[in-house]
């Protein structure tokens, strides 16, 4: 098995246990392949829920550049829904976890 395979088996389990989300594999697989390199460092591959930079950045280089939403109040609140459905109290929020989730929250899949 692959590291990348690994990788979204746990990004799979992570959906399940701490979203209660039935995950769609297919779209996993094409938002972590989508995510690049970063999954692989311990930095880049965890989104900070606390950290209005980390989000301006889900926000602009994800919602807006990638999925080719519109900037508005919208995009906040949608981002604020994922990070609360994903559990505040979770340290550890994987960027493919949270971009499956906005990618689905708003009806995005197509992008994929």
């Amino acid at each position: 098995m692959s590291k990348r395979d690994e990788l979204i088996a746990k990004y799979a389990a992570d959906l399940k246990d701490k979203c209660g989300v039935n995950t769609d594999m297919d779209l996993l697989t094409k938002v972590t392949i989508g995510c690049g390199p970063s999954i692989y460092n311990a930095d880049s591959s965890t989104v900070s829920g606390s950290d209005e930079s980390e989000l301006a950045t889900v926000k602009n280089n994800f919602l807006i550049k990638k999925l080719g939403l519109s900037d508005g109040a919208n995009l906040d609140a949608g981002i604020a829904a994922v990070m609360e459905q994903y559990g505040q109290s979770n340290r550890n929020k994987y960027r493919a976890v949270v971009y499956y989730l906005l990618t689905k929250h708003f009806g995005k899949e197509s992008v994929y």
